[in-house]
């Protein structure tokens, strides 16, 4: 049974920072991707940033420059540093981590951790 824990939401003023961390266990697979996507009310779920586990990233553009993410393979955990926060980043941001292709792709979530930009 895999399991995703984030961690290190909360609440910042505009103009500050936050650090995500998602540590998974469990039987995982070595070659995986592990992301972020994020879901603010009312709308879908967003592909935010991804990372394999041979360090390939990739961003949504509205967060690129801005929002870096990072892995400790040893650690099986995955972080997300936010700078420059914007109130549109607001959202429940959630941990993903995804292996195998096809019938044997395995897809898991995180529970979720809010993130509040607000003055």
């Amino acid at each position: 049974q895999v399991q995703l824990v984030e961690s290190g939401g909360g609440l910042v003023q505009p103009g500050g920072s936050l650090r995500l961390s998602c540590a998974a266990s469990g039987s995982i697979f070595s070659r995986n991707t592990m992301g972020w996507y994020r879901q603010s009310p009312g709308a879908q779920r967003e592909f935010v940033a991804g990372i394999t586990s041979e360090g390939t990233t990739n961003y949504r553009d509205s967060v690129k420059g801005r929002f870096t993410i990072s892995r400790d393979n040893a650690k099986n955990t995955v972080y997300l540093q936010m700078n420059s926060l914007k109130p549109e980043d607001t959202a429940v941001y959630y941990c993903n981590l995804v292996w195998g292709v096809n019938t044997n792709r395995r897809t898991y979530w995180g529970q979720g951790t809010q993130v509040t930009v607000s003055s």
